[in-house]
């Protein structure tokens, strides 16, 4: 998938919406996009915790959480954790 296409399925995942053309293949996608540790850190995001409590858990610094959220919201084209958050929970329920 193209990153526009990507980006599009994200806004749908995001709305709630099942992307038409994507469907669990498209979130995998996106999922697949991000790297592991990017993967664990939006899952901890949608579990709740702060920058310092990911950080703790994962054994990196908060500076280092910090600049895996901003990869997260760039790469999905995201704005804020909450809508990280809806994205992992949207997945986590497929």
């Amino acid at each position: 998938m193209g990153r526009e296409s990507t980006l599009e399925v994200a806004v749908q995942l995001v709305s709630g919406r099942t992307p038409a053309t994507a469907g669990r293949s498209g979130s995998a996608s996106l999922r697949a996009s991000l790297t592991r540790r990017e993967n664990e850190v939006a899952t901890l995001v949608a579990d709740g915790l702060t920058n310092k409590e990911i950080a703790t858990k994962l054994t990196i610094s908060p500076r280092t959480v910090d600049a895996h959220v901003d990869h997260i919201l760039t790469k999905l084209g995201f704005r804020s954790r909450t809508q990280i958050a809806r994205w992992v929970s949207a997945d986590e329920s497929r």
